[in-house]
């Protein structure tokens, strides 16, 4: 499954907290989540919360006709780590 890390300014923040964002497949639930992200980083998670963003919906032209093209949804999940755990890939400094 493919689980990405997600760098913005707001996620570099919140991973001080010990809130890590990653971008996920729209089918995975959150306890599958959270069984990759624990094989994945050997850590232990305590809570997952997600959010899904539909894809946006733009009028592409073409020469003889108009059609409205959806772009894909995205899925971001935050998963939460137990006290003193950290994951190196989101370290600033």
């Amino acid at each position: 499954m493919l689980i990405k890390p997600h760098f913005t300014e707001k996620t570099l923040k919140l991973a001080e907290a010990g809130r890590y964002t990653f971008v996920v497949p729209v089918s995975l639930s959150k306890s599958q989540i959270k069984h990759v992200v624990e094989e994945l980083y050997k850590v232990n998670v305590t809570k997952v919360t997600t959010a899904i963003k539909k894809g946006v919906s733009a009028l592409a032209r073409s020469p003889r006709s108009r059609r409205y093209v959806i772009g894909s949804s995205r899925k971001t999940a935050v998963v939460y780590l137990k006290a003193k755990q950290t994951l190196d890939l989101f370290k600033t400094k």
